[in-house]
């Protein structure tokens, strides 16, 4: 597999960033991630880390090299990080559970996988036209699929959604795919702090300007200037399936020479601990991202 991948997260307005985001990959699949901690909720930076780390256990353990069903992984995987936000609450006597949304995508033998719970939004992206995007279990995208069911001036709160990870209820998760993958193809995983300031096609026609790495900063900074101070926490995961960021060749990723044992992450997490993550700044994320292509590049070497 190659692909260009490049990520970024800011506060926006807020007193904190909620949002969690990171991928994983062996020689034959990869996994991209995020998650965004609901406020009114306890602790949704931990909700969130606790979603990835659950995502990137299951896949490490599963992924050896390729997952037997990517379809089943991810719903089952977005389950286990549910479990993990009820038995944290349930072991530190909370009255509500930290919750939060998650989206994530497995891309292998050319093809995708995405799976998602909330209002974190998948968008694929093929020659700047929109190809897929995931709906958002919320009450007004409900609405819009029930127009003719429903009052057209019928009050709806965006915000309101009806299902997410940590909740009493057992979540729903919509999973999709496969989809056959084409060289040039990007794939964006977001927070609503993105799309909630930004129009669809607002967002395919940056995702497919220029470098990955030159057009997901600008999307992240569009998405703050247009919410102005009262700015959600925005991140933003994306990748180029089988292209080449020649203007960045960091953001590059090559599985070709892996061994079947090697699994890199950039999901930071203690993931045989229940410790509260550590919230890390831009610079930890990318000196840990180096450490880790640095290590594939020492195993690929000592291959026969």
């Amino acid at each position: 597999m190659r692909f260009a991948v490049h990520q970024v997260s800011r506060k926006g307005g807020r007193e904190k960033n909620e949002d969690r985001m990171g991928y994983c990959y062996t020689r034959d699949a990869a996994l991209f991630a995020l998650a965004d901690g609901m406020g009114g909720h306890p602790e949704g930076e931990v909700a969130a880390q606790l979603a990835l780390q659950a995502l990137a256990a299951r896949f490490q353990r599963e992924a050896q090299p390729a997952l037997a069903d990517p379809a089943r992984f991810l719903n089952e995987a977005i389950v286990a990080g549910h479990h993990q936000l009820l038995r944290y609450a349930s072991g530190r006597g909370m009255v509500d559970t930290p919750r939060t949304t998650a989206v994530a995508c497995v891309v292998q033998g050319s093809a995708a996988h995405w799976a998602h719970c909330g209002d974190s939004r998948l968008y694929l992206v093929r020659g700047g036209r929109l190809i897929a995007r995931t709906r958002d279990h919320s009450y007004v995208e409900l609405q819009q699929a029930m127009a003719k069911a429903l009052p057209p001036d019928a009050p709806v709160n965006r915000n309101v959604l009806f299902t997410c990870l940590g909740s009493p209820a057992r979540p729903l998760i919509d999973v999709a795919g496969p989809l056959l993958l084409q060289a040039g193809d990007r794939l964006l995983l977001c927070s609503d702090g993105l799309w909630g300031a930004l129009s669809d096609t607002a967002i395919c026609a940056q995702l497919a300007q220029g470098a990955l790495s030159d057009a997901v900063p600008e999307l992240v900074e569009q998405a703050l200037r247009s919410a102005g101070a009262s700015s959600d926490n925005v991140t933003v995961i994306a990748l180029e399936w089988e292209g080449a960021d020649e203007r960045d060749p960091r953001a590059e990723v090559s599985t070709q020479d892996l061994g079947d044992q090697v699994f890199a992450s950039t999901i930071q997490a203690n993931l045989a601990a229940e410790s509260v993550p550590v919230e890390l700044d831009d610079a930890e994320i990318e000196r840990s991202i180096q450490e880790i292509n640095e290590a594939i590049r020492r195993s690929a070497q000592r291959r026969p």
